[in-house]
């Protein structure tokens, strides 16, 4: 019920004294931001109250008017190093959180990222003792062991040959669970019924892949992997994968889908990686079905193939490649290969599984938080040709426009242009700016903007490797990426990425300030002094950032640039191009923690 108010000539004095009171409270405490943000004040007192501002999480405002002081440049201390037990987080990837989550289906095992406000802003340290990495290629054979002084590996499969201890260094001989004799002898095996040399594949996929030596022996043959792992009781597996330069990421096939498009592997591994794929309906099998190309390959190894007292999920797992009309090219031992037939299912509507085809509404390419299905993705629901054996084979396919980049309008065109763009761009800099990609001390390249990988792409020749990053709101290149015979994810910006600190040699990004902001206004969604500590955790010590915008987005971030101790020049564009753009280029300072250096 409302009242009404009696005229003011009767209200109560102490009433205008209460009025006046919040009046000159708000009025003092605009004043005070304005000392706080625009004066000395601020900075004075953001240094004495540092430490905990910076590792505390408790009060977002603090955290909120520190940010703001970083952008402005009136922050003129470094943000505080995060504390030494921290030389490893993930922040979407914390144990401590996760463990709190269901069990259900791995669902405590994925991604849970936390709030923005959540965050610690702080820089990761490394650990103790940790030296500028083995340079590619000799580090796909030997890492620094005190890079990763983690012990667990190497002490429970070392008879597998998975890694060893060996002085100073682990060293890799490229065993696995499944060929404890070594990855070589087990792909020329796979070679008699899989076409592994003459640029058929290119992609490959590796589930639950160890330290990655299947797929850092597939690079001889032309074949890029992409290996993936979870964080587990192994501790660092894919930190050990990236740390000898082959191309790994935190994941889980747990709820939802792979962050990848749909059919873009030739070729999917799985050696004990011990997903259930028969299980829930035979969901997981459903997701490797959406993720392998037409024409392409799908091979298991380890249980249950022939397994003894899984004669039931053996049983089970050739049913549901038979009602998916996979063609069984041999069982050999303990591995199973089958093809995936071209063109849409032959799904009958009689299966034991009760299969179905999904709507043709459905896009199967949507994989960022996206959950898992329970239907068959349709091979025509993705306009154009992209089948093994339908498209141009390793290298040919890398130059030509795929089909699939008529996802957007003028793709062809658009897609010859980019190409073109890279190629003079890629050669600015290394011949102007004398940016080293073409050495090895540069191994493990991203691209946090890729559209259709026309960096990567021009990087080609090089002894490097590239994560194509296309941001969850943009439009959906990564299919084109894939065509063309690289690889990347679908991720979003404003959330930390599924990767181990010090993972990457070389990170580039054009458009920075488009990564932050939503696509349907101008607002941002998160701010870029987060994202720079992300890239900043990211980085391995020397590495170095490249960031293109236009000239007030670079002077913002080479504000940023000094307050996580890169240091930072910015340089003009290639000459003879449109648009206003700068680009600035980083070297990420190698400090230690004060104690770490005693």
């Amino acid at each position: 019920m409302g009242h009404l108010s009696p005229p003011a000539s009767k209200r109560n004095p102490r009433q205008w004294k209460l009025l006046d009171i919040v009046s000159a409270a708000f009025f003092g405490l605009v004043l005070l931001f304005f000392l706080l943000v625009f004066t000395p004040l601020g900075d004075s007192m953001a240094a004495s109250g540092r430490q905990a501002l910076l590792l505390s999480t408790s009060d977002p405002r603090q955290r909120h008017r520190l940010v703001a002081l970083i952008e402005l440049g009136h922050h003129h201390q470094p943000i505080e190093a995060c504390p030494v037990d921290s030389v490893d987080h993930m922040p979407c990837e914390d144990p401590r959180r996760n463990s709190q989550l269901s069990r259900e289906m791995n669902y405590y095992r994925e991604r849970h990222c936390p709030l923005p406000d959540e965050v610690p802003l702080c820089l990761i340290p490394p650990p103790q003792g940790y030296k500028i990495p083995v340079q590619w290629p000799e580090s796909l054979h030997k890492i620094w062991h005190s890079n990763m002084p983690y012990n667990k590996i190497a002490d429970r499969k070392g008879h597998q040959g998975w890694m060893k201890e060996e002085g100073p260094y682990f060293i890799f001989p490229g065993g696995g669970t499944m060929f404890p004799d070594g990855a070589t002898q087990y792909i020329e095996k796979l070679g008699q019924y899989i076409p592994m040399s003459g640029g058929t594949l290119r992609t490959a996929l590796d589930m639950g892949c160890g330290v990655a030596s299947f797929g850092g022996s597939l690079l001889s043959e032309g074949i890029l992997t992409l290996s993936f792992a979870p964080r587990d009781s192994h501790k660092a597996q894919i930190q050990f994968a990236l740390e000898r330069g082959i191309p790994a990421f935190v994941l889980m096939l747990g709820t939802q889908r792979l962050p990848f498009p749909a059919f873009s592997f030739d070729f999917i591994h799985c050696s004990r990686c011990l997903i259930p794929f028969t299980a829930y309906n035979a969901t997981y099998f459903i997701e490797v079905d959406r993720l392998l190309r037409p024409g392409g390959y799908l091979v298991i190894s380890g249980p249950p193939v022939q397994w003894p007292k899984q004669e039931k999920e053996w049983a089970d797992l050739q049913a549901v490649a038979r009602a998916l009309c996979y063609d069984l090219i041999a069982v050999d031992g303990n591995t199973v290969i089958w093809k995936k037939p071209v063109g849409d299912s032959c799904l009958s509507s009689q299966n034991e599984f009760g299969l179905e085809l999904c709507d043709e509404s459905d896009d199967p390419s949507s994989a960022w938080y996206f959950k898992l299905k329970k239907c068959v993705s349709r091979t025509s629901s993705v306009k154009g040709e992209y089948a093994v054996g339908r498209i141009p084979k390793w290298p040919d396919r890398l130059a030509k426009a795929p089909s699939r980049a008529l996802v957007m309008k003028n793709g062809i065109d658009l897609f010859e242009a980019d190409t073109r763009r890279w190629v003079r761009r890629v050669a600015y800099y290394k011949n102007t700016l004398n940016l080293k990609l073409e050495s090895q001390a540069v191994r493990n390249i991203m691209d946090m903007n890729a559209f259709f990988g026309g960096f990567a792409a021009a990087l080609i020749s090089d002894p490097v490797w590239v994560t194509n990053v296309v941001p969850a709101r943009k439009p959906s290149t990564l299919g084109v990426i894939y065509d063309r015979g690289l690889i990347g994810v679908y991720h979003d910006w404003c959330e930390p990425f599924s990767t181990y600190p010090r993972t990457y040699d070389f990170i580039h990004v054009a458009a920075i300030e488009s990564l932050i902001k939503s696509p349907s206004s101008s607002k941002s969604r998160c701010n870029l002094v987060d994202l720079l500590v992300e890239i900043d955790r990211m980085l391995r010590p020397e590495g170095t950032v490249v960031i293109r915008d236009s000239p007030e987005v670079i002077d913002k971030v080479g504000r940023i640039a000094h307050a996580v101790r890169w240091t930072a020049t910015i340089h003009e564009k290639e000459p003879e191009t449109h648009g206003r753009e700068k680009i600035l280029v980083a070297t990420k300072t190698f400090w230690k923690l004060p104690s770490a250096s005693h």
